[in-house]
């Protein structure tokens, strides 16, 4: 092809990577599936030979002998064309959009399962967040999550979920939107629903979407987020000059208005889908994280949580045409394969900037920068409120896990009413009645026996006993399933004989 001088510029396939390359990075993908593949090297401190070591090491070898470009890779997912540097994968995904050859991407797990991603949409003016009014929605908030935990002050998944929820559609939407839950199961249906393989099905949930959305559109909530997207995109939806001089011009203004609709019916949707997801899951991680280290400022948190943990830990982008990028030819059905934490030099945690850890589409996301902000904020108000506690998992041997599910997350809030999650005895106060802490000892006594049921059920689940290893694992399992037991039930009798 001719370039910018006029000389012919070669035009060639991105490099392949080697057999025995694409079999590391499988063995280390197929590793992360497994929950006991890196416990011997975590143990040992040698993070280099755990899965995630494992790649970041064949990267950084790929990116020495292929001198930075983009390199083909077959893994157990698929085949994938992956930048090994950042400028390189938005630049790449960029030139793919301009020329029309992407769709939309979709994320992808550490077991390989895809899965629908929110499409990115935000008006073309400059978004103001909610102001002074959001600190007064997150302090209502925590009360109501302090006001939902157990008597030993552990908090339950559904609780937190549903509270924050609330909180994100009540931040995005306003008033009128708070308690509508069905929207936050339609936006993920529509997110959730690619238009490639079944296009009646996508069309059928952003219909639903739409109408879902109009009522807080039509009259918009003036302390939401969703007044704020109305007004940046407010000269593109209808300030144009069809709208004011009528005629032709004045057909081209309603399909600027209906094209600004539609553009603020899509920011909307992602904005709540993002903040909906810093909310529940960024913002519990974030808690966990700080409470080993209490001093530290919670946006600091935040940031740790989504650089470990990202939500879109990474992200697949199909070729539908072919197209060509700094010489290399980009052919049709080609999958690129991006995860913010592969490429070097790059804090996936700053809010806004690409490889984002919530906004799997390139270049600037102001979503992003305000779902970012509420975690924050939020986890600043719960700080203040009460003092965090990590039940399970241990936080502490070793630093933070490679692994965080939010649902699996055990976290207790101990304040001035409760403390029974404190990790040292505290002397009792003068005049409580021993039944009180007999109560508190029922619900430990209850916790005690769902981790015993927990640790059985994974003990069962499949995989375990392909080889000595794991079978190990699965007896040592086993063991402290029946110890959780047999404490629980002591702890139980304790219990029943405080209440007498």
């Amino acid at each position: 092809m001719p370039s910018a001088d006029g000389e012919t510029t070669a035009v060639r396939a991105p490099a392949a990577a080697w057999a025995l390359e694409n079999a590391v990075l499988s063995a280390a993908m197929v590793a992360r599936r497994l929950p006991w593949a890196d416990a011997p090297a975590r143990a040992l401190g040698l993070d280099a030979l755990t899965g995630e070591g494992v790649t970041r090491s064949l990267l950084a070898h790929l990116r020495r002998t292929r001198s930075g470009r983009p390199v083909r890779l077959r893994t157990p997912f698929g085949s994938f064309l992956v930048p090994l540097l950042a400028a390189d994968a938005e630049a790449l995904l960029v030139r793919a959009a301009e020329a029309g050859a992407l769709e939309s991407p979709v994320g992808l797990t550490a077991a390989g399962r895809r899965y629908g991603l929110s499409p990115h949409a935000q008006p073309h003016g400059k978004t103001a967040p909610p102001g002074g009014e959001l600190p007064e929605l997150i302090a209502r908030s925590v009360a109501e999550v302090l006001e939902l935990r157990h008597g030993d002050g552990t908090l339950e998944w559904r609780d937190w979920h549903g509270v924050m929820t609330r909180l994100a559609r009540r931040v995005v939407l306003g008033a009128a939107g708070a308690d509508d839950t069905l929207l936050s199961e339609v936006v993920d249906r529509a997110a959730a629903t690619a238009p490639a393989p079944d296009r009646r099905a996508h069309e059928a949930w952003a219909a639903a979407l739409e109408r879902r959305l109009a009522p807080y559109l039509r009259l918009p909530d003036p302390d939401s987020l969703t007044a704020r997207l109305a007004e940046a995109g407010g000269h593109e939806a209808g300030e144009g000059e069809g709208g004011r001089t009528g005629g032709a011009a004045g057909t081209a203004g309603a399909g600027d208005r209906a094209a600004g609709s539609d553009i603020l019916t899509a920011a909307v949707a992602h904005a709540l889908a993002l903040v909906s997801e810093a909310l529940t899951t960024t913002a519990l991680q974030a808690l966990a994280l700080h409470t080993a280290e209490p001093a530290a400022d919670p946006r600091d948190a935040v940031a740790g949580a989504l650089r470990r943990y990202p939500p879109v830990a990474a992200a697949v982008y199909r070729v539908r045409a072919p197209f060509v990028w700094e010489g290399l030819a980009i052919g049709a059905d080609t999958e690129i394969l991006c995860a913010p934490g592969w490429l070097p030099g790059q804090d996936a945690s700053l809010p806004g900037v690409w490889p984002s850890a919530l906004c799997g589409t390139p270049g600037d996301c102001a979503a992003t920068r305000f779902a970012a902000l509420v975690a924050q904020e939020t986890v600043r108000g719960l700080t203040a409120a009460a003092r965090a506690f990590v039940i399970s998992p241990d936080l502490t041997a070793g630093g933070p896990p490679a692994t965080l599910d939010p649902r699996s997350l055990v976290v207790a809030l101990a304040d001035g009413r409760v403390t029974a999650a404190m990790p040292t005895p505290r002397a009792p106060a003068h005049g409580c009645a021993p039944a009180s802490y007999g109560v508190l000892a029922r619900s430990s006594a209850r916790r005690l026996e769902s981790h015993a049921a927990g640790l059985a059920a994974c003990a069962e689940a499949e995989g375990w006993s392909g080889d000595a290893e794991g079978e190990r694992f699965r007896m040592v399992l086993l063991g402290h399933a029946e110890r959780c037991a047999k404490a629980a039930d002591g702890v139980r009798r304790a219990a029943d004989r405080l209440v007498l």
